[in-house]
């Protein structure tokens, strides 16, 4: 299979993609936090194809992507009042509600057998308005080989996914960087499965109290994509390290034998073999997984990444960076 890249700088990319779509092929696309791969939601044979296209676990769920809000009802029953005060608040916006899904209406695997699913608006035009032409529901994942860090250009979704789609919409680099929080609202009060762009204070604000669920290997399906599997991850074995120049100095030391990636800030004045940065503070979201997806062009044999702090879109970054590292952090001597 040939993948092709197309620019949006005309309604008929627009066209070829929708066609693609409802001819139950796959295409990659935009969004304001990564780039998704596409397949209309309720076509089993279409969703069956991501999953092998990406390599990913048939028991982790897939958020549907939807162009109005209004089209939720089409798709979930008792939507409540909060719900849709979220939707007021932040739709179109990085944030899945996990809903109780509508029988006999999306693809089974689209849910991975669960009685809810997950649905989003993104905020993105790219994304919108192949939505709207397409007219149809879209499960969408990232657009990556499962486990490895998520795309947020164009040629990142090429570099995995080259001969296995047919089509990329360019809409160049995507502006948050990490994928949308995904909130349960099917619990009360309601939880955070994965965090994301959408914090849990500004949730808080909107909705009063909001709980976050932990991290789990536990064999039962989960709940939302990222709460089971490793992910995020390069091909070097990534650990966490703090932000202190003294662990830092002190770890590549005792890593003499070792060729180091770090990734830090650029606080963080430590040298090493491979340096690098993940720019400012207020950029570390954006810049993450360029920064671990630099890491496969080199040839470094293990990857030392700063802690961030936990407050606001930190827990996000976090959260990736756990997943990432597998849970491992580096401690040194010192």
């Amino acid at each position: 299979m040939e993948t092709h890249i197309a620019a949006v700088n005309s309604i008929k990319a627009y066209e070829q993609a929708a066609t693609l779509l409802q001819d139950g092929q796959l295409v990659a696309f935009p969004t304001e936090t990564v780039y998704g791969l596409g397949a209309i939601a309720t076509n089993a044979k279409a969703v069956a194809a991501i999953f092998e296209a990406k390599g990913r676990p048939s028991d982790n769920p897939l958020i549907v992507h939807i162009g109005t809000k209004q089209a939720v009802e089409q798709y979930c029953t008792n939507v409540s009042t909060l719900a849709k005060q979220c939707m007021a608040s932040f739709w179109p916006g990085p944030l899945t509600l996990v809903m109780q899904a509508k029988p006999n209406t999306l693809a089974t695997n689209v849910t991975a057998g669960l009685s809810t699913v997950g649905v989003r608006m993104p905020d993105h035009p790219v994304a919108l308005q192949l939505l709207q032409t397409v007219n149809a529901p879209v499960a969408a994942p990232s657009a990556n080989r499962s486990g490895k860090p998520s795309p947020t250009r164009a040629s990142h979704v090429y570099d995995d996914l080259v001969g296995r789609i047919p089509l990329i919409l360019d809409g160049g680099r995507t502006g948050i960087g990490l994928e949308s929080t995904v909130l349960d609202v099917t619990q009360h009060p309601p939880v955070i499965l994965r965090p994301g762009g959408v914090t849990k204070e500004m949730l808080e604000q909107v909705i009063g109290e909001v709980k976050e669920a932990k991290l789990t290997d536990a064999p039962e399906a989960p709940r939302a994509p990222g709460m089971k599997y490793t992910h995020y991850a390069p091909n070097a074995p990534v650990y966490l390290i703090e932000e202190s120049t003294e662990k830092i100095t002190a770890a590549l030391t005792e890593l003499a034998h070792e060729r180091v990636a770090l990734i830090a800030p650029a606080s963080c004045t430590v040298q090493a073999p491979i340096r690098i940065s993940l720019g400012e503070s207020a950029d570390i979201a954006v810049n993450l997984y360029d920064a671990l997806r630099e890491c496969d062009k080199t040839d470094a044999t293990i990857i030392l990444v700063t802690a961030t702090t936990t407050e606001g879109v930190g827990t996000a970054i976090m959260n990736r960076l756990e997943k990432a590292a597998g849970g491992r952090w580096y401690k040194t001597t010192v």
